[in-house]
């Protein structure tokens, strides 16, 4: 063979190998402790029965491909276990401390289903996670204090579990938190101050919680659920503040305090204070446009504002509001701009509302157990007091 015809066979072996080594690097080789995480993590869970997320889970083949893992270059950046449609079986099983040798892990979530056990400590080993979901489970004890660690971690939910001991305060001082979902556990002790400045959702509704409100959130809080807790004191000076919010729930808890009138002129859509102790008039000082308010079950007094004439479902009963119902409400009421008014269970005097009227049939007005004779007859809620008027003696007696 010539001089010539040797560089064309090096050539073309060459390009042999470029072509070889090019085929080999579409199918790169998983980190080998990505590759033992996943495998571990398989091994500690299972399908339940009509579910079949892991039935493309076969470690002859390449792991990037299995359904929930999404890689780049050789590591795994996103675990998502579980089938997220509604209504389609889960996993049951543990989550492995493996979970914590994925180091480029920035996403891991898993969907509803029957993994119990406890929360992983080595998941605060992930630096790089943004995004920790793991919701509608049996998950049980503490939130470990560690997860402070994860300095960019946007979004935490651990709804719908069943998680016991209180809210590490290290949470609070994650500095990129935009996103915490605890609601539905057990926790318990006080709401820790939460110190991120990009926060839009707090979502602790249906714990233990217990104690007053830390003295500040973040004013770019937009949604706000704390219901069905045991929290206490005032909230006026803490919610004053928050001015984005669009959606606030504090009911069935104990808050005490003055309302404050600039909550009315907040961009919400709904506000849910019923069933605590505030006390005191609610004055708005601008016509109210949020569709829904709630301020049954409270303390609350003094005449009702005409303000609250905009508003399509008002609920005020349980109070101690007294005097004429305003005409707003009545016109707003008859012409079905207002769809719920509920007043019933205060010291009213009267309402503006001729017999012979009719009452549309969209709309719900319950005014019984007032101080006086309700002038129509409306059908209200099955719990509601049975008597149409307030004794007598017990009007007299509140205004004295």
């Amino acid at each position: 063979m010539g001089k010539q015809g040797r560089k064309r066979l090096v050539s073309y072996a060459l390009f042999l190998a470029a072509l070889f080594q090019c085929r080999f690097l579409a199918f790169a080789i998983l980190d080998p402790l990505d590759f033992l995480a996943l495998q571990l993590i398989r091994k500690s869970m299972n399908d339940l029965p009509g579910s079949s997320f892991f039935a493309s889970w076969d470690f002859t083949s390449d792991p990037c491909n299995f359904t929930g893992v999404y890689c780049e270059s050789d590591k795994v950046i996103a675990l998502n276990l579980g089938d997220p449609r509604a209504g389609f079986p889960g996993l049951t099983g543990r989550l492995d401390t493996a979970i914590g040798k994925l180091s480029a892990l920035t996403e891991f979530s898993l969907v509803p289903g029957r993994v119990f056990g406890s929360l992983p400590m080595s998941i605060s080993r992930l630096e790089n996670l943004r995004v920790l979901a793991i919701t509608r489970n049996f998950i049980s004890g503490d939130i470990p204090a560690s997860l402070g660690r994860l300095r960019r971690l946007k979004t935490l939910d651990l709804s719908y579990n069943r998680l016991t001991g209180k809210i590490p305060r290290s949470i609070g001082t994650l500095p990129e938190l935009t996103n915490v979902l605890l609601c539905h556990n057990n926790l318990s002790g006080s709401v820790p101050p939460f110190l991120s400045q990009a926060l839009t959702r707090l979502d602790l509704k249906r714990n233990a919680l217990t104690g007053s409100l830390p003295s500040s959130f973040s004013p770019s809080l937009q949604f706000l659920s704390l219901s069905w807790n045991q929290l206490t004191g005032p909230v006026d000076s803490v919610l004053s503040r928050l001015d984005q919010l669009s959606f606030i729930d504090l009911s069935f808890n104990r808050f005490t305090g003055p309302i404050p009138d600039r909550i009315f002129s907040f961009p919400l859509t709904n506000l849910h204070l019923q069933r605590n102790s505030f006390y005191g008039p609610v004055q708005p000082g601008d016509q109210v446009k949020i569709s829904t308010v709630d301020l049954s079950h409270n303390m609350l007094s003094g005449r009702i504002s005409p303000m609250f004439s905009t508003v399509q479902n008002l609920y005020l009963n349980h109070n101690r509001f007294t005097g004429q119902v305003p005409d707003s409400l009545v016109d707003r009421l008859l012409s079905a701009s207002l769809q719920t008014l509920y007043l019933q269970h205060n010291f009213l005097t009267g309402i503006g509302i001729n017999p012979a009227a009719e009452i549309p049939q969209s709309t719900s007005l319950c005014i019984q157990y007032n101080c006086m004779v309700p002038p129509v007859q409306t059908p209200c809620p099955l719990k509601s007091e049975t008597q149409k008027t307030r004794p007598t003696s017990l009007c007299n007696e509140w205004r004295g």
